[in-house]
């Protein structure tokens, strides 16, 4: 059911003015201008826009809790959906990769989520989105990839290379070889030859994207590269028409992006941590410096909130601009600009904390709960 109400007494987030106490009127699923509806005492209560998560894999653990368990795609899917609601996530980029990894990363698993996902979006209140993750020296896959972005609906691919290539260049075989194959359901020596014969092929590479990325960018795809480590990984992904960076590596990387006016993505976990757990740039360094245009959830969806609030209690960023990294900004970056800011005529996609806790009290997309919890359903439905 699509609300039609008009929240009162809260102190809302409002775009280009502050947090303030003024009423919020929605109607027909968009912010409105007029009183309308039944007036809800929210007194207690931060009205802040709807959280935009431009990329997360956390739905992995939903769609296959442990190996061989893999069966009920659709429920997994709306399992997730629910953790989505839960933290204030009104759009939500499901991250899934197309891997050498195989398994939960292989092509038919990729294959069995995308088509899930496009057949429950009229089920679920949470606006969910497909992004691509493609393991960039899978060659034997570009002739196809095209026609299968096409038909899984997929609007976003990033690009991806996480070969250990140091290890397969010495031709020793990397950590973790056997748990991984066995995940893939391969035998460990064929999966260490496979990795070997990717690793070899590495220089027919930058040619094969050269080629791809004109195709899916004609295609309206919007286009991303992670973890950029230098100004000339940027560089060269510019040159393709990929101006996303997702969690670029280092400082150097993040000013490039931001000197040619790409967008760069950085990790809540990052911000939440204190740093990288790879060694790498630190997330609040990047975004101290003014080089982050959003806040992405990674693998861990309770973050998003909590980076946000963190960059204000340290003092860094005043509400408005922390919540702009896990709102507008990350909207923003997917092109969406009926949403991450509360005006009239933009989608009533809320998130609503209790003031004191600043937990999650209820969550709105496009109008319709989500996700409420405690005291404040007494104020909605009493």
């Amino acid at each position: 059911m699509v609300l039609d109400v008009t929240l009162t007494r809260a102190k809302t987030l409002i775009h280009g003015q502050g947090l303030m106490q003024t009423p919020l009127s929605l109607a027909g699923g968009l912010v409105v201008d007029v009183p309308t509806g039944r007036e809800i005492d929210l007194s207690g209560y931060l009205v802040l826009p709807g959280i935009v998560d431009v990329h997360g894999d956390g739905f992995e653990r939903h769609v296959a809790p442990r190996r061989g368990a893999m069966k009920q795609m659709v429920e997994g899917l709306m399992a997730a959906e629910t953790e989505l609601a839960a933290n204030g996530v009104t759009t939500g980029v499901l991250a899934q990769f197309v891997s050498w990894e195989g398994g939960l990363r292989g092509l038919e698993f990729a294959e069995e989520v995308f088509t899930a996902l496009k057949n429950i979006r009229g089920q679920v209140v949470t606006d969910l989105r497909a992004q691509l993750r493609f393991e960039t020296h899978l060659l034997d896959d570009y002739a196809t990839l095209p026609d299968r972005i096409r038909d899984w609906g997929v609007g976003y691919v990033v690009f991806n290379d996480h070969l250990p290539h140091d290890r397969l260049a010495e031709g020793r075989k990397p950590p973790r070889l056997t748990g991984q194959a066995l995940k893939a359901g391969r035998n460990p020596e064929k999966h260490f030859e496979l990795l070997l014969d990717l690793h070899a092929r590495g220089a027919d590479v930058p040619a094969a994207l050269d080629a791809l990325c004109p195709v899916l960018g004609e295609m309206g795809i919007r286009l991303g590269s992670h973890d950029d480590h230098s100004a000339c990984d940027r560089a060269a992904w510019r040159a393709r028409g990929v101006r996303i960076s997702e969690f670029p590596e280092t400082t150097e990387a993040a000013e490039a992006a931001r000197q040619a006016g790409d967008l760069v993505i950085m990790g809540a976990p990052n911000v939440v941590r204190g740093g990288s757990h790879k060694g790498n740039a630190s997330a609040l360094e990047i975004i101290a410096l003014g080089l982050c245009d959003a806040i992405a959830s990674d693998y861990h969806y309770p973050s998003l909130r909590r980076a946000a609030l963190m960059l204000v209690n340290t003092g860094l960023m005043d509400l408005a601009e922390a919540w702009n990294l896990v709102s507008e900004g990350p909207a923003r970056v997917l092109g969406l600009n009926d949403r991450g800011k509360l005006l009239p005529g933009q989608r009533a996609d809320l998130v609503i904390l209790d003031a004191q806790t600043h937990r999650i009290a209820a969550t709105l997309s496009g109008g319709r709960v989500s996700y409420m919890s405690g005291d404040i359903a007494q104020r909605f439905v009493g």
